[in-house]
């Protein structure tokens, strides 16, 4: 079975996600909800955004079919969280808000925190052009 993802699709869930990652990075509220959740909280954001990621993507993008193609209904979700993290990062690190180096578990909770929002943006753009 071959994954049908091409440069369309990853320029579709980028921009997607960008458009929902710039608003909620510029956002204090969005960092410091980061450093304060506790690790069970940010594992909970974490299965709702690969939960409603999935949902949305077997209803929208593969139309409830998804019985041959299993492996990529699983890829485009992985990807889509994927791609959504990694703008979600690159924005962080250009307001300089992404403190990898000094404090990785903050970093890390506020890339979950905001790419849960980000990968729904992401997986509705890539909605746009059906499977």
């Amino acid at each position: 079975m071959k994954i049908h993802f091409n440069l369309e699709d990853a320029s579709q869930v980028t921009i997607g996600a960008f458009a929902m990652a710039v608003p909620i990075s510029f956002s204090e509220e969005a960092w410091k909800l980061g450093e304060t959740l506790p690790g069970s909280n940010l594992v909970m954001l974490f299965l709702l955004s690969v939960f409603f990621l999935g949902f949305y993507a077997y209803q929208s993008v593969f139309q409830g079919n998804i019985r041959y193609r299993i492996p990529v209904f699983i890829f485009r979700i992985f990807i889509a969280y994927l791609i959504a993290g990694l703008v979600v990062a690159l924005v962080l690190i250009s307001l300089n808000k992404f403190p990898l180096q000094t404090d990785p578990s903050g970093a890390l909770s506020r890339l979950l925190v905001i790419t849960m929002p980000a990968s729904m943006g992401a997986i509705i753009v890539d909605s746009f052009d059906k499977e």
